[in-house]
């Protein structure tokens, strides 16, 4: 049984199925009644293939965005090395002490030591209402953010663009889920979220993190267990509920940074998180063209 805390979370954030695919399992969209996924990625390819880049976007690169607005001290790049297929059904993304004679820049000056990578479906597939559930396991030890999670699409400069952390890892806390939400007036150490126990190091086995996002109403899950809501309501006020837009996904797994701070001595690498699938269901927007999932009652 998950135990569930409410808190103001610390944070800065292929093959596809369709929604009649027989290999998209019947799940809850969070109301009750079974959906299929309007869009999903299973992972399906060779081992040491690149993720389907009609959908994942590989963001490269640290000291242009400010250690990722950050301090972060990973260069994300779009090498196997660092996002690949595993060949049994995965995407696995590495964070690898990088080669001393590659001197990627690293913010404010120097090199980085380390290589990532952060992959988005920005363009390709977003969740307007519904759910979305990532089957994952997330790599732990000092140091480590790695995170799965949504931006906006209503093109504003962020916090007004609007994050959803479907779930954070942090450092030294090895079996916390953290999901959190952030907007303007509600941002970085002012996120609004909570936090779930896995009962063990979230790097020992998969769970499925979910968040389902209804009008004016958005529930963390891990395991189809919910632990956290929030609603316009709950807005320190007088602030502003940014998240009735499409919203796309990211996965990153980060190292160091504000929050984290840095890796330890017993701190693994390569980190690894591998993702099983991610599936959307209720409405959404997929290359461009509003979709929804056959017999729910969020889609219109």
């Amino acid at each position: 049984m998950l135990a569930a805390v409410a808190v103001a979370a610390l944070t800065p954030g292929s093959v596809r199925a369709t929604a009649t695919s027989p290999a998209a399992p019947e799940v809850r969209d969070g109301v009750g009644t079974p959906a299929v996924p309007f869009w999903s990625d299973e992972f399906t390819g060779r081992a040491g293939a690149r993720p389907d880049a009609s959908v994942w976007t590989s963001e490269v690169g640290n000291r242009r965005q400010e250690g990722w607005w950050n301090n972060e001290l990973q260069y994300y790049t779009a090498r196997p090395a660092n996002s690949a297929l595993n060949g049994s059904g995965a995407l696995v993304i590495r964070a690898r002490r990088a080669d001393r004679r590659s001197h990627l820049p690293c913010w404010p000056r120097g090199r980085c030591d380390y290589t990532s990578a952060r992959l988005t479906t920005e363009g390709t597939a977003s969740l307007t209402h519904g759910r979305i559930d990532v089957r994952a396991t997330i790599p732990t030890g000092k140091g480590l953010l790695p995170a799965i999670w949504m931006l906006g699409n209503n093109g504003r400069v962020w916090p007004r663009q609007g994050e959803i952390d479907i779930v954070e890892v942090v450092g030294g806390e090895p079996r916390t889920a953290y999901g959190t939400a952030h907007g303007p007036g509600y941002s970085n150490e002012d996120g609004l979220g909570g936090t779930a126990d896995l009962g063990a190091r979230a790097s020992r086995s998969f769970h499925v993190y979910s968040v389902v996002k209804e009008r004016h109403r958005i529930t963390w899950l891990v395991d189809d267990e919910p632990y956290f809501t929030l609603t316009p309501q709950d807005l320190p006020s007088p602030q502003r509920w940014v998240f009735e837009q499409d919203m796309h996904v990211l996965l990153n797994v980060a190292v160091g940074g504000d929050w984290p701070g840095r890796p330890g001595p017993s701190t693994r690498f390569p980190a690894t998180m591998r993702i099983d699938y991610v599936r959307m269901y209720g409405t959404g927007v997929v290359d461009g063209v509003a979709v929804s999932s056959p017999r729910s009652p969020l889609a219109g």
